[in-house]
């Protein structure tokens, strides 16, 4: 049971959108911290942290298709 549990996490660690470490990495955290933050404000606030965190999510990934580097010019 618990080697399920750590497959699905590293599962979704590896193919998540990377949010907290990516935000942890922009305020100088660690992402352990960023993510214990997110889960106990999803409970607070009865999953307000959760959309807060979707939000991220799709910003960052819009972010990341509009500022992709490209190796030359005729890339475009």
């Amino acid at each position: 049971m618990l080697q399920l549990v750590y497959k699905i996490r590293h599962y979704l660690e590896r193919h998540g959108y990377y949010v907290c470490a990516r935000l942890a990495d922009r305020l100088g955290m660690r992402a352990k911290s960023v993510r214990l933050f997110f889960i106990y404000v999803s409970f607070a606030t009865a999953g307000v942290g959760f959309a807060i965190y979707l939000t991220l999510a799709f910003w960052l990934r819009l972010k990341d298709l509009v500022y992709t580097k490209r190796t030359s010019v005729f890339d475009l």
